[in-house]
């Protein structure tokens, strides 16, 4: 995976340079449309072999907030701007740090809270062998989720007995049959809102 890392590390130097327009206006308007809290949202995710990290994203909810672990799509936590931010994954354009510093890679699992990982049992623990991504397969099926989350009764179990496990079964088939070219694959269909 010597390419892999060399293509993480290059790709989010030359995305953090070349975006940098985009991150400084993105910061902007949240400290004018939402003011009073921070322009980057910081939470602690598990990462490889269960290490805690630091992740960055900008901010998209109201500050005083107090919700589950799982975002719904038309919570009242997620301010309108905010909205905009995720429906365009512009909120995690901050992870492109997180992928330089090494915390993460372009393609993987998406990073979860911690809880999650205790869940993971036998031969599903072999996930954390990935570094948590900014978009992977997962991301790819799942790409609405929050919409997907909206129209069930109760989302939380629905998350975490169906979204879950689910994922974790794309993710250990995604590391058991991995090439950076089907990384690039992965990339090129999340910019253009492809499924795998």
């Amino acid at each position: 995976m010597f390419l892999k890392l060399v293509f993480d590390r290059g790709g989010s130097l030359f995305g953090l340079i070349f975006l940098c327009p985009v991150l400084l206006a993105v910061g902007a308007l949240i400290r004018i449309r939402m003011p009073g809290g921070p322009v980057i949202f910081k939470q602690k995710r598990v990462g490889q072999h269960g290490r805690l990290f630091t992740m960055y994203k900008f901010r998209s909810m109201a500050v005083d907030h107090s919700g589950s672990s799982i975002s719904v799509k038309g919570e009242r936590r997620i301010t309108p701007l905010g909205a905009k931010l995720r429906k365009y994954k512009l909120d995690e354009l901050p992870e492109l740090w997180n992928v330089l510093i090494g915390d993460m890679s372009f393609v993987g699992p998406r990073p979860d809270v911690p809880g999650y990982a205790d869940k993971l049992e036998g031969e599903n623990r072999r996930m954390l062998l990935l570094k948590p991504g900014i978009t992977g397969p997962a991301s790819l099926k799942y790409r609405n989720e929050e919409e997907l989350l909206a129209q069930q009764e109760d989302p939380q179990k629905y998350n975490d007995e169906v979204l879950f496990p689910d994922k974790v079964r794309i993710n250990i088939e995604y590391l058991d049959n991995w090439s950076f070219w089907n990384d690039v694959k992965i990339i090129i269909y999340t910019i253009l809102g492809k499924d795998l």
